[in-house]
């Protein structure tokens, strides 16, 4: 009866840390552009963030404003039509 218990409280914890981090996910802006002044944005480069694959660092060089952002999907090119001769 206790392991159920302490099944059942750890089970609410990560329930709850799942909704925050999905919560501040959908909440962080989306693409390149700067939230504040609307600007394409530089990539910063670090280690650590490449654990997560949907969120990427930027830096806005007009208005200074850093932080995270969500990384768009990459479409690819459409691939050209052989050349004829």
């Amino acid at each position: 009866m206790d392991l159920l218990i302490v099944e059942v409280l750890l089970a609410t914890v990560v329930l709850r840390f799942v909704m925050v981090g999905a919560l501040a996910y959908l909440l962080m802006s989306r693409g390149p552009a700067c939230p504040h002044c609307r600007t394409e944005m530089a990539a910063v480069r670090q280690g650590w963030l490449s654990l997560v694959p949907g969120v990427e660092r930027r830096f806005c060089l007009e208005c200074g404003w850093s932080g995270l952002v969500r990384r768009l999907p990459t479409t690819s090119a459409p691939a050209l039509p052989p050349a004829q001769k």
